[in-house]
């Protein structure tokens, strides 16, 4: 990989393990329903000059594609991350990988072996040593949310498979935001009310991380990926998305101030190991046009 390439893929391993805590500063100021509408809205509005509105013919097909990877991937992890850390979020949703390799092995017949079963189990373990802790045992269901996603998120993987390779990643996202954004406006008015009379209140942390989360992740970060995507092996690009659980931990202790205990950090390291696994194993098994968390 030629040095600058190199630099570009850490730059983009740092972004998105920062944004687990960026994105807690936006839930600080938004409900989740509302802050998934507006980051896909903004994103909807920046690239719907470049994409295009989807073509009749598209529609149904990335309908439920917006649904799954738009509405409820980006839903349930809001929803947890609202009272999760963010540290545990950024392990939790490494799960993602296990549960695309289940799903690849159930729907494409792939064959998982016992090295990428092991990975699966050691990476379960890391996320179940952390669920062990106290304060999940009252109350499991942020970081159920966000395994919810990770399965979510494994499932729209199957769906963009199904797409093959008719539609461009760029354009792919743009469709889905441009599909998702009036599903979450309606479903946040719905379930958590009329947000727009907030917005007096809400300080340039709140605006910065919403942006964040639009331009610099949705869209600069995923521009990045997909041309390493497209230039290199997947082998080669995959075992950067190792490092995020790592800057996920450590921003949250630095940005968030938050306390990292034993078990995260037996836990992270489990599940880092195991998805290492299954990555190095079979790299194939993450879609590249939807790998990023949040």
């Amino acid at each position: 990989m030629l040095p600058h390439h190199l630099a570009l893929m850490l730059l983009v391993q740092l972004l998105w393990g920062v944004n687990f805590a960026v994105a807690k500063f936006g839930l600080d100021h938004f409900a989740p329903i509302f802050f998934v509408a507006l980051r896909f809205s903004l994103v909807a509005v920046l690239l719907v000059f470049v994409v295009g509105f989807p073509k009749r013919g598209m529609l149904k097909q990335m309908l439920p594609l917006s649904v799954t990877m738009g509405v409820m991937h980006f839903t349930l992890i809001f929803l947890g991350m609202r009272d999760l850390d963010a540290a545990t979020s950024s392990i939790a949703v490494q799960l993602q990988t296990p549960f695309a390799a289940i799903m690849a092995a159930f729907f494409f017949g792939e064959r998982l072996g016992w090295r990428r079963i092991l990975g699966m189990i050691v990476a379960f373990a890391g996320v179940l040593l952390i669920a062990g802790e106290p304060r999940f045992s009252e109350n499991p269901w942020p970081l159920l949310a966000v395994i919810a996603a990770a399965l979510v998120w494994a499932i729209g993987n199957i769906q963009v498979k199904a797409l093959g390779d008719s539609i461009d990643a760029v354009t792919l996202n743009g469709w889905i935001a441009i599909l998702a954004a009036p599903q979450l406006l309606v479903a946040s008015w719905l379930i958590e009310g009329p947000q727009w009379h907030h917005f007096p209140e809400v300080t340039w942390q709140g605006w910065g991380a919403l942006l964040f989360q639009s331009v610099v992740i949705a869209i600069f970060t995923y521009w990045i990926w997909y041309n390493m995507m497209r230039r290199y092996p997947v082998n080669q690009v995959m075992p950067f998305t190792l490092l995020l659980p790592m800057i996920g931990v450590a921003a949250g202790a630095l940005m968030r101030g938050e306390d990292i205990t034993w078990q995260m950090i037996v836990g992270g390291l489990a599940t880092v190991a195991g998805v290492g696994i299954i990555v190095l194993r079979r790299p194939a098994v993450a879609a590249p046009a939807t790998k990023t968390g949040i």
